[in-house]
């Protein structure tokens, strides 16, 4: 439990630290910046598998699945790139939200952060809920195996239809119920004109966000169930790598045309998963052909990415 309320108190504080002192003033955030940042986030969680590594070696937390400290570690790794490398196709999305709504690059980070919060709260209880369900049900493991083959399937032969944000639903909902005014009004979500409170495309991007995160948690907690169900190891990387999150878009969103093969890593990532999780009860899949299996994927894609772009401008 110690461990537990340690890491949280440290979320929350990086948190206070991230938007109170290093991002107060609303400001553009770099390509150096968002490097540095990166660095320091993906840092912290290679060096957080120690604290996995000493947890349950000493059992500071309790272990229902009785890892030991080096499986630990592994499971934690691999669950840690799986949810950083499901996050790319997530800044797709987000990058589309902001250039829909026209939001200026200053005010992003702010969102993101905000969107970060959201994140933390739906994921704690997506992750909840499904260490429930699996530790209860044993069956539900090949539910979510299917699931995260279809998941593949989707986003196989469907990612490039792109949809407005305009035109999703919970923006006709928000328009019925405040106005919306035209144009961003600085870093307020809301403000009043004539006695009439108005939502700004700020708070809309937001909800929108919000709400997209929590479509991919859809997909992404099953995805960590295939590696581990010990509710400490899921937990930790899944925040960890949203918290690394905005650091990344702002990295990797002025590359996004040069990485258009990587979605087909993912459609590999979560295939390869999806099937560990159906055959997980005939016999298990070691951990470092998994974390071998994630690394190939990835870097096949940004090479693929980058290989087939220079051949096709020749």
């Amino acid at each position: 439990m110690i461990v537990w309320t340690v890491f949280i108190v440290i979320v929350v504080f990086a948190l206070v630290l991230d938007l109170g002192v290093f991002n107060r003033k609303p400001h553009e955030i770099k390509t150096k910046e968002a490097a540095i940042w990166t660095g320091v986030w993906v840092t912290c969680a290679i060096l957080f598998s120690g604290i996995v590594y000493l947890s349950f070696q000493n059992n500071w937390i309790a272990n229902p699945t009785n890892l030991t400290p080096t499986n630990a570690v592994l499971k934690y790794i691999t669950g840690y790139l799986i949810e950083l490398s499901l996050s790319v196709d997530n800044i797709f999305i987000i990058a589309l939200i902001f250039s829909s709504f026209g939001i200026p690059k200053k005010y992003q980070h702010e969102v993101l952060f905000y969107g970060v919060l959201g994140a933390i709260v739906f994921r704690a209880l997506m992750i909840l809920f499904g260490v429930a369900l699996i530790t209860k049900f044993s069956w539900m493991i090949y539910v979510f195996g299917v699931f995260l083959i279809l998941t593949a399937l989707k986003l196989l032969f469907s990612h490039s239809k792109q949809k407005d944000p305009h035109d999703f639903k919970i923006y006709k909902w928000i328009s019925n119920v405040y106005p919306v005014t035209t144009k961003v009004e600085g870093d307020k979500f809301f403000i009043m004109k004539n006695g009439v409170k108005y939502v700004t495309p700020l708070f809309v991007a937001l909800i929108i966000i919000e709400l997209t995160d929590v479509f991919f948690a859809i997909d992404s907690i099953p995805a960590i169930l295939a590696i581990t169900a010990d509710p400490f190891i899921v937990f930790s990387s899944n925040i960890l790598a949203i918290m690394g999150l905005r650091s990344m878009f702002f990295l990797v969103v002025g590359m996004l045309d040069k990485f258009k093969y990587i979605n087909y890593s993912l459609v590999v990532i979560l295939a390869f998963v999806g099937i560990k999780m159906i055959i997980s009860h005939q016999g298990e899949i070691p951990e470092w052909l998994s974390l071998g299996v994630i690394l190939i994927s990835l870097a096949g894609g940004m090479l693929a990415s980058k290989f087939i772009k220079k051949n096709q401008t020749e």
